[in-house]
């Protein structure tokens, strides 16, 4: 067997994508911060910016090991140690299989993961949080959940020869997540539903208008989305290749067809398409074909695209029925379209397109794989979400969750960070 080397353009194609993965952090700042109120702009922004800073550091202090170390040998974590990534200049990903690219390109990809998925739970605790008590929260809780997580997902073990080591829990069991439906989106989903719960709902809830205070924010945030989620879902395939085209293009055109469903429902319910709903789609598509994007067929893209545009559409109103307060709809968004888009592979996975897929019903293969996918997805849903509560209520009870309400009323970015996203007033101490 000839030994796997280093290659460049593999290479180059992962570090391109790890900085349009990055790119979406921002790019939800924005989204996010467009749909809240002018006086919870720049608090929304920061929940973000925030998180890049300290689950980066985690990251290279021990978060990689513990999602992708396999010394350890267990299904449910990778390895409880410092990461030693300055010693792994010289060394090639291993993960199921080696593959041609640096460790160290393979790790900061992963890290872009594991940064968006908390900053996505700020969305449904908008106007409301501690600035202090989010970032110990997003500390917490990326240690006991998404690391574990990413390792069951994404962990296919370390091969040396036939020898595989350090599987993890899901991955053994044939869950198929190629991009992280299931690790990410249901996993921040359950979490966001949870701190929803627990914090309550906001002074006014649906007496007072909650409208988003720039469209245009929401509608630059949603094509940054668009654009970073090419790296990754493409990027996920870990080279240029077929793999990566196939899910660049399944990205894309499930993303379209989701928007035009959100705007079909709208139309029919409401009587009018909306830019909001627009954007929603947008993301909701992007949210739905991420686990499948290299499993299933372009038609069978689209058809999934529409239903989570439809189906993320009519979810948004389940909080008004149960009476929680998910601010932004990352409940309707993220969980309902990350549990869609991991059952559809049920459905759509065909190994036609991707040799390593399975066949789901519509392509001969019976129930077995959307058996598979509903344990992996509820499985994690409910981990997230009992965990999340955990750490929520401790975190309330300790250094308290809440800012108090009448910080509330008159705006968390003052009460929280002494400053204002727009100047309303002019300033009369002299000058011209």
């Amino acid at each position: 067997m000839a030994e796997i080397v280093l290659n460049t353009g593999d290479t180059a194609w992962v570090l391109a994508s790890t900085a349009l993965v990055l790119l979406m952090t921002p790019g939800l700042a924005l989204f996010y911060g467009g749909m809240v109120r002018a006086k919870s702009v720049l608090n929304m922004m920061l929940m973000s910016m925030v998180t890049v800073g300290i689950v980066s550091v985690l990251w290279v202090i021990y978060g990689f090991k513990l999602a992708f170390g396999y010394k350890a040998d267990s299904q449910w974590y990778g390895e409880i140690s410092l990461s030693g990534l300055g010693s792994a200049v010289n060394e090639l990903a291993n993960n199921g299989g080696v593959y041609p690219i640096p460790l160290l390109a393979f790790a900061a990809f992963q890290l872009m993961f594991a940064i968006i998925t908390p900053a996505l739970i700020s969305g449904a605790i908008a106007d409301r949080t501690k600035f202090t008590a989010w970032a110990v929260f997003v500390t917490v809780w990326v240690t006991l959940v998404y690391f574990p997580v990413a390792h069951w997902v994404f962990g296919f073990g370390n091969k040396v020869g036939d020898t595989v080591t350090g599987v993890g829990f899901l991955a053994a069991r044939g869950v198929q997540d190629f991009a992280g439906g299931t690790a990410v989106h249901i996993n921040a989903g359950a979490a966001a539903l949870a701190m929803a719960i627990i914090l309550g709902r906001r002074v006014g809830w649906r007496r007072e208008s909650m409208r988003p205070h720039s469209l245009p924010l929401v509608l630059i945030g949603a094509g940054l989305l668009w654009f970073g989620w090419f790296g990754f879902n493409a990027g996920s395939a870990l080279g240029a290749n077929g793999v990566a085209a196939l899910a660049l293009l399944n990205t894309q055109v499930a993303t379209a067809a989701a928007a035009l469903g959100w705007l079909l429902v709208e139309k029919l319910r409401d009587g009018h398409p909306t830019s909001l709903g627009v954007a929603s789609g947008a993301v909701s598509g992007l949210v739905a074909i991420t686990p499948a994007c290299a499993y299933v067929a372009p038609w069978a893209a689209v058809v999934i695209g529409l239903l989570a545009g439809v189906f993320c559409a009519l979810a948004v109103g389940i909080k008004y029925l149960l009476n929680f307060d998910d601010s932004l709809d990352v409940v309707g968004v993220h969980l309902i379209g990350g549990l869609w888009g991991s059952l559809a592979i049920g459905f759509f996975g065909s190994s036609a397109v991707n040799s390593v897929g399975l066949d789901g019903i519509f392509y001969g293969g019976g129930t077995a794989l959307l058996g598979k996918q509903a344990f992996g997805a509820f499985f994690v849903l409910a981990y997230s979400f009992i965990v999340t509560l955990i750490i929520g209520f401790i975190i309330d009870k300790t250094m308290g969750l809440r800012i108090k309400e009448e910080a509330e009323i008159s705006g968390i970015d003052y009460d929280q960070h002494a400053e204002t996203g727009y100047e309303l007033t002019s300033n009369s101490r002299g000058g011209f």
